[in-house]
């Protein structure tokens, strides 16, 4: 209860975090949220999901760099 009070966390919070480091270590512990796993560890499926947002992005950097340019064309033709 010191434990939990100190860091401003729940009974439950620093149960988990004993549980953790029981089973796995200091290590265990690490905060891995956001980790991406390296491609040659993706599941075809995983990496068939990786290719489609990576044309969505590109297709949307595009449509941005197109609309872009047709306001910068509409921009010179108005000051000409």
């Amino acid at each position: 209860m010191k434990t939990a009070s100190h860091y401003q966390v729940s009974y439950q919070q620093v149960y988990q975090w004993v549980k953790k480091y029981e089973d796995g270590g200091q290590d265990a512990l690490l905060d891995r949220r956001g980790r991406k796993k390296p491609e040659e560890e993706l599941t075809e499926t995983d990496q068939e999901k990786l290719a489609m947002k990576k044309l969505e992005y590109e297709n949307e950097r595009l449509r941005a760099e197109i609309a872009f340019l047709k306001k910068l064309q509409e921009f010179q033709r108005r000051r000409v």
